[in-house]
């Protein structure tokens, strides 16, 4: 039997090896590009590797007590950046301070003025939530929604018969009568009150004078609308609070029909991932849970925690609405 050239076997198996190394490698490359190719197209065709530059309509929610809004403004600044062709403002508040709801309206504004913006009431949008829901062009509620407390208020506690029954006098020197005053540990005097009551008339004559230009009311009209009650959305279609009673549904179809924002564009829910922002209901929802379990008692300190809770972080002037804090 004849024996095989040593030297051109080692020589084909080298050569095989090297093929096979070959097709490796552009078969790597071929499924590279083809990957590559394929993001591309996906690229394209969402509107970038960012989901919100695509198409869509923005979902903004806007829950709980309105305090300092500096995240949530930088967020409606990033969606009039964005692919959003519309934005749906959720409210489920019962108002906050003056100056964070000032703060989202303004925002808000800035926002219509490129993009459509219409508010969808949950739930309630009284006092500062109802600032807000001004800054839209268009608000939808359901007809058993609570909106309007259009008015202002400033609280403090006095609590001077306390002191005065435990013994406890306070003793203060300071640069002026009105300074620090009113305080608390003091009785009120006239020209404290007058101060006060001079902040609360010209942060009213504002919010009277926004619902007067945006919600197109004046005269007995506004003073009825403005004496500081909520309304059912049903009471407040008449007088022009709300544009429309109904739900999200609603105020797609009116994007669709006023604007030209499909009914068909995907709904992507923007945060700001700062806690109790969307959430601050969850207190109200577990006392109700509590009191359907016979829990009254426990209900009413979970929901009495909850507003304590809220309210003790608002300094300065209040737009707020709650039943057991007065309108």
């Amino acid at each position: 039997m004849a024996l095989g050239n040593p030297a051109l076997e080692v020589d084909q198996l080298i050569d095989r090896r090297r093929l096979r190394r070959k097709l490796v490698f552009w078969r790597t490359l071929g499924v590279v590009l083809l990957v590559g190719v394929l993001a591309a197209v996906a690229n394209w065709w969402s509107g970038g590797f960012d989901p919100k530059s695509a198409p869509h309509v923005a979902r903004v929610t806007i829950g709980g007590t309105i305090r300092s809004e500096r995240e949530r403004v930088e967020m409606l600044e990033d969606i009039g950046k964005s692919g959003a062709e519309a934005v749906i403002i959720s409210i489920d508040s019962p108002g906050g301070t003056v100056v964070g709801s000032q703060a989202l309206y303004d925002a808000l504004r800035r926002l219509n003025a490129r993009k459509p913006v219409v508010a969808v009431v949950e739930g309630m949008a009284a006092s500062g939530a109802y600032i807000a829901a001004l800054g839209t062009e268009h608000i939808v509620a359901p007809r058993n929604a609570l909106v309007g407390s259009i008015g202002v208020l400033f609280q403090y506690p006095n609590i001077t018969g306390l002191m005065k029954t435990v013994g406890v006098e306070l003793e203060e020197i300071k640069s002026s009568p009105l300074k620090a005053a009113p305080n608390g540990f003091t009785p009120t005097s006239p020209e404290a009150r007058r101060a006060v009551e001079s902040l609360v008339a010209d942060s009213y004559a504002w919010f009277k004078g926004l619902v007067a230009e945006r919600r197109g009311l004046q005269g007995a009209e506004l003073d009825a609308a403005a004496d500081g009650r909520v309304f059912t959305a049903h009471q407040a279609l008449p007088m022009h609070l709300v544009d429309e009673l109904g739900d999200e549904r609603t105020a797609r179809a009116w994007l669709a029909k006023t604007k030209g924002v499909s009914d068909k564009l995907r709904v992507r829910d923007w945060h700001t991932g700062r806690p109790g922002d969307e959430f601050g209901w969850l207190h109200v929802g577990a006392g109700a849970w509590l009191d359907a379990l016979g829990l009254g008692g426990l209900a009413r300190f979970v929901n009495a925690a909850g507003d304590v809770a809220a309210t003790s972080r608002l300094d300065g002037l209040l737009a707020l609405w709650h039943p057991r804090s007065g309108d």
